[in-house]
């Protein structure tokens, strides 16, 4: 396997651009990516017929304007490329305005009351700055697949990613205020650059097939635990299986060919819980290849007979999925700007942007959470292996060490390079980081970004993203203002530092964050602690939010209110899915082997009463079985009471409250008479797959 060739290979990359197009018109491209310009019509035609000529050759009979709606997953309608000619025969023709413009039919997307449902005009516009690429599906069809933006008539984004661009915009325009006031004269530009690290599950597409509840809400909503979990810490890291690793290699060469950068790949802690991790990549970019990478790993998983689960938590008492957001700042002259070198105590604008980032994440905690809220990723936050709702950084020792002496006036000393002991000498020496890992914070900075795990598995990175970057350019904006007017920058900057350490330190904490302990320091300190997407999501529509957003011209007050609308929504629409599965189990599958199984004991000891023997196990068993399904059809009744009265609430927050006060429990409630009832089963007649199935027979 040529791992070169393979990579890129259907990616209209800049190589093939390069190659293809006339010097003048690649660089009039070029020149519109990297500053910004809108796109000649002259040169997109030009662009068009190369990329059509290109995809042509490599198979391709279609073409798609891929977007990204505000369902959370990707949007695509093919267009052939041939068009008729005027004596009726065909042509091949891709032009430039279909390239840079689609118009796909917008009625069906969740617009949040951005426009009524007759309204149904939305545009796609190409985004030149993610290259288009080819997507072949498992019968060999290829499509010309275009990354594009996609609004409404009225320019609204009805998308996550015109949000995302306008965001990355405004992160760099304040950044570049920052160094220009600090003497740097040669960035033009600065990127807002990601790392997602994608977590997930694989299961036997058999056992998927026969449990309702996984195939249609993407989680187990009943399951009794298996009599081992990962308790014995024995999957994490560990060897992987034959049939996983063949299922890894044929992901890596799809993700490979669309030059998605899959590098790490490696057991997570629950059993059969994996993860993927690949380079860094701009923001918009990265999003665009995450989106990629979730449904890459779905479709790949069909051909090994597998089932990928992306939901946070598909199975209760063991761990459940994230991805960590690794975010930083780069400018287009080479420099990370959250880099602290080999003497951070001296890098001025090291603990400047540092600074930055901790001022905006202790402003808006209540933004970055409401990033995170679903009715998947309520499962998992707080839980024991994930983040908890409570936001704050992680800096390390030696970061936090040099802010709290800048801010104490005390000297900084640099400590050089430092090596790692461990008392073996034939081990070579390892240079030590400037901070060790936490696994516990929500925002942690890991040497040279932040990594932001709270971020659902199953969710988009461009609203994280959306917000860290509007966060920091809000900071940002703040701190060049102060520089600007300031005759000595150096002393200003101290200032600057020394200030919001003073003011915002509390967000920081560097111990764990799992402990009930810090859960009560974290109320003295004023921290807020939203343990539900409910109340989460309020976050984007109070007078804070709208201002950020709409000063930096990232989100109107419209747009703000629509994603909070289509969001609660969302979570209503999940539990009420949920509600009705777990109906549909209990009296079609549940209920009718629970009663065969009360026949079955009833029988037995009918038999051994007729040979005058005591039935005392059976007696005993048949007892406990009926107080169980007694209680689940009561339960039951009471769930299908609280569903009923959710689906008659016309307002949309307070249905989704219903759901969560009262649909939610009951299904919590139901399951704890069903996993009682499957402990009580025999193997070969509880109706569903089991715990031991799912979770050890991969």
């Amino acid at each position: 396997m040529d791992l070169a060739e393979i990579f890129g290979s259907n990616v209209f990359s800049d190589k093939v651009m390069k190659g293809r197009l006339p010097k003048d018109v690649y660089k009039a491209l070029k020149e519109t990516i990297e500053k910004d310009m809108p796109l000649r019509p002259d040169i997109a035609n030009v662009v068009a017929n190369a990329m059509k000529d290109w995809a042509v050759e490599k198979g391709a009979t279609h073409y798609t304007h891929w977007f990204q709606p505000l369902t959370g997953i990707t949007a695509e309608k093919h267009d052939s490329f041939i068009s008729p000619a005027a004596d009726g025969s065909g042509i091949v023709e891709f032009s430039g305005k279909q390239l840079i413009q689609g118009e796909p039919d917008a009625s069906s997307f969740p617009s949040g009351g951005l426009r009524s449902t007759f309204e149904a005009r939305g545009y796609t516009a190409w985004d030149c700055t993610s290259n288009a690429f080819l997507k072949e599906d498992e019968s060999g069809n290829v499509t010309l697949t275009i990354p594009t933006a996609f609004y409404s008539y009225h320019g609204e984004a009805l998308d996550k990613k015109t949000p995302l661009l306008r965001s990355m915009k405004a992160v760099s325009k304040q950044a570049l205020r920052v160094l220009k006031a600090m003497g740097n004269v040669t960035a033009t530009k600065v990127t807002s650059t990601v790392g997602p690290e994608q977590e997930y599950f694989l299961v036997d597409k058999q056992f998927y097939m026969e449990r309702l509840d996984l195939m249609l809400a993407g989680r187990t909503i009943f399951g009794a635990p298996a009599p081992k979990g990962q308790e014995l810490e024995d999957q994490y890291f560990g060897s992987i299986k034959d049939r996983v690793s063949d299922y890894m290699k044929d992901l890596n060469t799809e993700l490979w060919k669309m030059g998605i950068s899959s590098k790490t790949q490696h057991n997570e802690v629950a059993p059969t819980q994996f993860e993927m991790a690949p380079l860094y990549a701009t923001t918009n970019i990265a999003t665009d290849h995450n989106q990629l990478v979730m449904e890459t790993m779905q479709k790949v998983a069909l051909r090994h007979d597998l089932v990928c689960l992306l939901h946070e938590k598909p199975y209760a008492g063991i761990n459940g999925s994230g991805k960590h957001n690794n975010w930083s700042l780069s400018t287009d002259d080479g420099t990370n700007l959250l880099d602290p070198g080999r003497t951070p105590g001296e890098n001025v604008l090291f603990l400047l942007f540092l600074s930055a980032l901790i001022k905006a994440v202790d402003t808006h905690a209540d933004i970055l959470r409401a990033t995170c809220a679903s009715a998947g990723n309520d499962h998992r936050l707080g839980a024991n292996e994930a983040p908890p709702a409570i936001v704050s950084i992680f800096m390390g020792e030696e970061v936090t060490e040099i802010l709290g002496k800048l801010f104490k006036g005390e000297k900084v000393a640099a400590k050089g390079e430092q090596y790692m002991k461990v008392g073996v000498d034939t081990l070579p020496e390892i240079p030590m980081d400037n901070t060790d890992r936490n696994r516990t914070s929500p925002f942690a900075f890991t040497g040279n970004k932040f990594e932001f795990r709270m971020v659902g598995s199953a969710q988009s990175i461009a609203g994280v993203n959306v917000a860290l970057n509007t966060i920091a350019a809000e900071a940002l904006d703040e701190i060049a203002t102060r520089l600007e007017k300031a005759r000595d920058k150096n002393k200003e900057a101290a200032a600057i530092i020394k200030e919001i350490y003073e003011k915002h330190h509390r967000i920081i904490f560097n111990g764990n964050n799992y402990s009930e302990e810090w859960v009560r320091e974290a109320e003295r300190r004023g921290l807020p602690n939203v343990k539900n997407s409910i109340d989460a999501l309020k976050a984007f529509v109070t007078e804070k939010a709208i201002g950020l957003f709409r000063t930096y011209e990232v989100l109107s007050e419209k747009e703000l209110h629509s994603r909070y609308e289509i969001y609660v929504d969302t979570y209503a629409k999940q539990i009420n899915i949920e509600a009705r599965v777990a109906i549909d189990m209990v009296k079609k599958q549940i209920l009718p082997a629970g009663l065969e199984y009360a026949t079955f004991l009833a029988d037995s000891i009918s038999s051994f009463q007729a040979v005058s023997v005591r039935a005392s196990v059976q007696e005993d068993l048949i007892k406990k079985l009926g107080a169980l399904l007694s209680s689940t059809y009561k339960n039951l009744a009471r769930l299908e009471e609280a569903l009923t009265a959710a689906q008659g609430i016309s307002d949309c927050s307070r249905q989704a409250e219903a759901y969560r006060d009262k649909v939610f429990p009951a299904i919590q409630t139901l399951r704890t008479d069903i996993d009682g009832i499957e402990m009580l089963m025999p193997s070969d007649m509880w109706p569903i797959p089991t715990y031991v199935d799912l979770l050890f027979k991969l």
